[in-house]
């Protein structure tokens, strides 16, 4: 029997218009998006289909209305299609929509959840963020301690596209030590801080505090977490805490259910930034996108034929 497994991006996948075909064709992606107006108390559905893109892009706005957008990718699809996934996994952010799919979290929870996360993660100032493109861990590491200052992995994104993160110019000396070591790409990422990094401790153990008055619940489905990149189906509170300032392990994290005999990926939510990353970890599985009515019709045909 073949292995699905359902996955949702994180950051970076957002773009003005994301969820409106789904809220307009699919009822219970138009009660995703009402929900999460009703709890955050203002519009997000109307940022995420009207923008402005300035206003979408900043984290507060960013985070839940990603997760909006997955969550009701997610629940159009199964509107339809009664599939079960063997395991669940999501990037960074990503991650709630997939302890959501677990039934690890409600769905009024995951907004107060991220919100939060997201409030938290904003107030943080300092630091940046650059993916290193085509160069191997042990290199980037070497360069990440000839630099001076503060400066770690974020992301394990593909084998061939690792974030690095930490203070401003420790950043930028590492990235300049790669290009001298013939690295062609270090690119620098639009973001507001030093995500997954010693920067944001301080918001993971505040957010800690904050998920401890929500009801969280063990799971039937496992959850592959980014902190650790294992099964998981209890103990979810301590890892929400700490994967604010650990490294996403993304590649590890499919890799480990492919090992398992995941070969069909979805990837809920905007765009296909995961599939992208999935042709460079391992070229032979499938992925299929859920994002609008077109690719949800697609998915279920191809899932079909299969």
């Amino acid at each position: 029997m073949k292995k699905i497994a359902f996955i949702y991006p994180g950051q970076g996948s957002q773009a003005v218009g994301m969820g409106q075909d789904l809220y307009e064709n699919y009822e219970s992606a138009k009660q995703v998006f009402d929900t999460a107006d009703k709890v955050l108390g203002r519009s997000i559905s109307k940022l995420c289909f009207d923008g402005p893109e300035e206003d979408l892009k900043q984290t507060i706005n960013t985070q839940p209305s990603i997760l909006a957008t997955s969550i009701a990718s997610l629940e159009a699809f199964r509107s339809v299609c009664d599939i079960q996934p063997s395991y669940v996994a999501g990037h960074s952010l990503g991650e709630y929509a997939a302890y959501y799919t677990a039934g690890a979290i409600s769905l009024e929870d995951s907004f107060k959840l991220i919100q939060q996360r997201a409030k938290l993660m904003s107030e943080v100032k300092g630091g940046s963020m650059a993916a290193v493109l085509n160069s191997d861990e042990d290199t980037i590491k070497e360069c990440m301690s000839q630099a001076g200052g503060y400066v770690s992995i974020a992301n394990y994104n593909s084998p061939k596209q690792i974030v690095i993160t930490g203070d401003e110019n420790a950043v930028k000396q590492t990235g300049d030590l790669l290009i001298q070591k013939g690295v062609k790409r270090v690119v620098q990422l639009a973001v507001s801080g030093a995500f997954h990094s010693e920067f944001m401790r301080e918001a993971g153990e505040k957010f800690g505090e904050f998920v401890n008055d929500i009801d969280v619940k063990d799971t039937q489905i496992p959850v592959v977490t980014n902190v650790d990149a294992e099964f998981t189906t209890s103990g979810f509170k301590n890892k929400m805490s700490k994967q604010i300032y650990s490294s996403v392990l993304w590649t590890q994290s499919i890799e480990k259910m492919i090992g398992q005999g995941v070969d069909t990926f979805i990837e809920f939510g905007n765009g296909t930034v995961l599939a992208g990353l999935n042709r460079k970890i391992c070229s032979d599985v499938t992925t299929l996108n859920v994002y609008d009515k077109e690719s949800l019709e697609n998915a279920v045909k191809n899932l079909s034929e299969v």
